[in-house]
């Protein structure tokens, strides 16, 4: 079990549409109802709210499922990281800069640096810029 993690909007979005979950985001949601800590940058609920309302409006989920899916989000040992926009025109653009990021991906890579925790996302490119920099993949 993990019991700290930082996770991108791949992950959270994953714990609720389930043509975005795969092993990873099922095992980290078991270790996140179990207690273990979510890490996640000031952006992140608001991109996983707009994903699930892009999934609705897709008819890809219903209202129902995603307002559930809200209410299981909430309830989550979620740990807001209130430093993201402090440091979002510099070490985050620098990452995002060098890694050919988007500046919303370079945000998780940056809080995953500083708090030296493993980062969760089944994102490509961030996982690859992960790698590089050394932060630890889940």
């Amino acid at each position: 079990m993990s019991d700290a993690f930082v996770a991108d909007c791949s992950i959270g979005v994953g714990w609720i549409h389930p043509s975005q979950a795969n092993e990873l985001t099922m095992r980290l949601l078991e270790d996140a109802k179990g207690g273990a800590l979510v890490y996640v940058p000031s952006i992140w609920h608001l991109e996983v709210a707009n994903a699930l309302l892009v999934a609705v409006r897709r008819k890809l989920m219903t209202e129902v499922h995603r307002q559930s899916g809200l209410a299981l989000l909430s309830q989550l040992r979620v740990v807001l990281d209130h430093e993201t926009s402090s440091v979002a025109f510099t070490t985050i653009s620098e990452l995002a800069v060098k890694y050919s990021l988007s500046a919303y991906d370079a945000a998780y890579l940056e809080l995953a640096r500083r708090k030296s925790m493993p980062l969760a996302s089944r994102d490509e490119p961030l996982k690859a810029a992960a790698k590089k920099s050394g932060v630890k993949l889940l």
